[in-house]
């Protein structure tokens, strides 16, 4: 799980939101407009003040009411238009913020995902962003126009009285040494809770993509109190949240009313020893009123603040992470070199070798088998030539060069890939084949490649044919259909080489039958790399290479390794039971 780090978080706040690209002029204008607003709200009271002291001298016609009719709907006009736009650049920064993490997402490395909960990633994506547009659309204009107003007020409150300008000010600062030490409390709840809450999504995310096997295990019962406990640590930091603001808020609502309470007592004495007119008694309340509005948005301003620095932490941090190896821009055309893994160790977690030592050559058009037993490396080994991962010693080369040399997608546009569990997206038939193709391709195009893959027999008895939506993860289709749906897609792409990992390792003997029919069309041409326990597929390549436990312990035809190798023979004697009982 990624942990925010304390270390600079202010100015990774406001490097992130300089980073996000907000429109720069837009927030000139909004912030002038709420200015303006802000210091026609400050001439209201005084306006007022005017009227109470000169109401008998005041002729009313109609002009002067339209006066101040317009005055009022200019200012109502003002602020509604700076919302508007603060709104707007609010938007604006949080779909920066949500394309600069995707992007980010899909160029991040898989070990990244190996130790990241997708939910929480999610989570990131969506809820912390959103809290960050919150600071920026609702409470950022708030505080500054409230700083505007609170000092605009203070001095004309001096102006008016400054005996009872003494009394607000003590209550101001009360208020503010209340909430300081609160500030620090409020950043560790607001962490805690969003961490929860990505917990909460990943726990989410992680139920609903496995729904199926939860029903068949009857496991209802066991994911509900799974659920219900990040429920429960979700509503304890509510609670402790709500805590701290039960504690500051009537301290403040009693601060406010003693200061207005002794502020109108004191101003009434002023006025009836006429040292203070009425006008100006009511014109200092209502600026003391229009003072505590800021006060009470202070506090929510710097709550808010709190949670928009633990999101901005965690973006931070996301954008932070190392991305693939996307340095090379050397383009590589075709692969019709030998491919060799010279001298490869690899490990996923320190002092856990996975590969040791690995060494052997892939020979252009021709296929080369991996054997061995469960947890041997062989799917490890296919993951370093797609450069999912680096080896952390040796090298793997195209004819002389590191296979780095070239761009990391120029290298994948070369290598197609068929797994035992091919994946299926939500959408159509059509679209599923065509996926990750980069030309242009016609219908023809795709129904050739469907041919092929034996998918025709099947897609063309469906109502839609080949816009047949298939369901989230393909669930409308069986496994045969999708593997083989997987098969047309990597012949459409049209890839020089080809990885097959248990390619019909799951499929019964009827449909891997016509998978394999299919997997020998794509074939032809190719050079292939082959993952399989199937002896039927091992007899025919023309290299087998043998693994245990990481190492490569022998390498060969399969005549040559039955004759020669003790292990292998046994495995073959095995798997070749194992195919005569299936059949």
């Amino acid at each position: 799980m990624i942990k925010p780090s304390k270390k600079n978080s202010w100015k990774n706040f406001f490097t992130l939101i300089i980073n996000s690209k907000p429109p720069k002029f837009l927030i000139i204008v909004a912030f002038l407009l709420s200015i303006i607003s802000t210091f026609l709200s400050l001439l209201m009271p005084l306006m007022i003040k005017y009227l109470i002291d000169n109401f008998e001298s005041i002729t009313f016609t109609s002009s002067t009411l339209l006066l101040i009719v317009s005055f009022f709907i200019v200012q109502g006009m003002l602020g509604g238009v700076s919302l508007y736009l603060l709104t707007y650049i609010g938007q604006k920064v949080v779909a920066n913020f949500r394309s600069q993490l995707w992007k980010k997402y899909l160029k991040l490395p898989l070990q990244f995902y190996n130790n990241n909960k997708t939910g929480e990633l999610v989570s990131r994506i969506v809820n912390d962003t959103l809290v960050i547009k919150g600071i920026v659309t609702n409470h950022l204009v708030d505080f500054v126009t409230g700083v505007i107003i609170t000092l605009g007020s203070t001095i004309i409150l001096f102006i008016l009285n400054w005996e009872m300008t003494v009394i607000v000010l003590l209550s101001i600062i009360i208020s503010f040494f209340l909430i300081l030490p609160l500030s620090k409390k409020m950043y560790n709840i607001t962490i805690g809770y969003q961490n929860e809450l990505a917990k909460f999504s990943a726990t989410i995310m992680q139920g609903l993509s496995m729904i199926q096997l939860i029903k068949s295990s009857n496991m209802e019962l066991e994911e509900y109190k799974r659920g219900s406990k990040d429920v429960a640590e979700l509503f304890k930091f509510s609670i402790k949240e709500g805590k701290l603001i039960a504690i500051i808020s009537p301290i403040l609502s009693f601060l406010h009313i003693l200061s207005i309470s002794m502020v109108i007592i004191y101003g009434s004495l002023q006025v009836s020893t006429g040292s203070l007119s009425a006008g100006e008694l009511v014109a200092f309340v209502l600026y003391l009123f229009q003072m505590m509005g800021p006060m009470s948005q202070f506090t929510i301003f710097f709550n808010q603040l709190q949670k928009a620095k633990g999101a901005t932490e965690n973006i931070s941090n996301l954008l932070g992470e190392q991305e693939e190896l996307y340095m090379s821009v050397q383009e590589l055309k075709n692969i019709n070199e030998k491919i060799t893994y010279e001298n490869v160790y690899f490990e996923y977690n320190s002092n856990e070798q996975i590969l040791k030592n690995i060494t052997f050559d892939i020979d252009p058009g021709k296929v080369t088998a991996i054997v061995g037993p469960s947890g041997s490396g062989k799917t490890t080994i296919f993951s370093l030539l797609e450069r999912f991962y680096e080896p952390i010693k040796g090298a793997i080369k195209i004819g002389k060069k590191n296979i780095n040399t070239y761009s990391i997608n120029s290298w994948r546009d070369n290598i197609g890939y068929v797994s035992q569990d091919t994946t299926i997206f939500a959408g159509t038939i059509k679209e599923n084949i065509a996926y990750g193709v980069k030309r242009d391709v016609t219908d023809e195009d795709i129904a050739k490649a469907a041919k092929l893959a034996y998918a025709d027999e099947f897609i063309e008895k469906m109502t839609d044919k080949y816009n047949t939506y298939v369901g989230e993860r393909g669930v409308k289709l069986s496994g045969g259909q999708r593997q083989r749906i997987g098969i047309a897609r990597v012949l459409l792409r049209n890839p020089q080489l080809l990885m097959l990992d248990e390619a019909t390792s799951s499929l019964d003997s009827t449909s891997e039958a016509i998978v394999q029919k299919a997997l020998n069309n794509l074939m032809v041409g190719r050079t292939t790399l082959i993952i399989t326990h199937r002896l039927s597929t091992i007899k025919h390549a023309d290299k087998i290479i043998l693994i245990d436990n990481g190492r490569i312990i022998g390498s060969g035809t399969h005549d040559e390794l039955i004759e020669n190798h003790a292990m292998y023979r046994e495995f073959a004697t095995n798997q070749l039971l194992i195919e005569h009982s299936v059949i």
